[in-house]
């Protein structure tokens, strides 16, 4: 992909003009330099993979932004990962997968996790419990006190969402 000239000169200004600025935002925000540092890498990285115009007016609110949808990630996947590794110290010792099958399991379950972002807590509780617990839409309505109809209206939403999540 190439960048056109423009476009790497406004990127080049807002590096050198904010990147200081924006790296001590994120550690205010984590309390952890390397984190931020990544943080702010990854900001910048997202900034330049834009094909949109860049036509920044607030250059520090617009970062800001970006590096706020960033640290969303991070927590949520930070959360995924203790929540993961707890349940993990409750098996026994033979069950226990290897550290590369721990790698490719958390890495599935953050994309799982991306790929579920957006559904209604209640759309996407019925796709998970649908999915992962295989239960029937009747046994979904009845746990979570919703008519039938409803859970089927959920789990179309949750299965297009899921279809253009992974297809756009």
């Amino acid at each position: 992909m190439a960048v056109p000239f423009d476009h790497l000169q406004v990127f080049s200004g807002l590096y050198r003009g904010h990147h200081s600025w924006l790296l001590g935002w994120l550690r205010q925000r984590l309390g952890c330099p390397d984190n931020a540092a990544d943080l702010a890498q990854d900001t910048f990285v997202r900034l330049l993979s834009q094909r949109a115009s860049m036509d920044v007016r607030e250059p520090r609110a617009f970062l800001a932004s970006i590096a706020r949808g960033l640290l969303i990630d991070h927590y949520r996947r930070s959360n995924l990962e203790r929540i993961y590794l707890e349940a993990l110290r409750h098996l026994p010792e033979p069950e226990i997968p290897s550290p590369e099958r721990q790698t490719l399991i958390m890495e599935t379950l953050i994309e799982i996790d991306r790929l579920l972002d957006g559904l209604k807590p209640r759309v996407r509780e019925a796709f998970l419990l649908s999915q992962l617990e295989g239960l029937s839409y009747a046994q979904i309505a009845e746990r979570l006190g919703l008519s039938v109809s409803s859970i089927q209206q959920y789990m179309t939403l949750a299965f297009g969402h899921c279809y253009k999540a992974l297809y756009q």
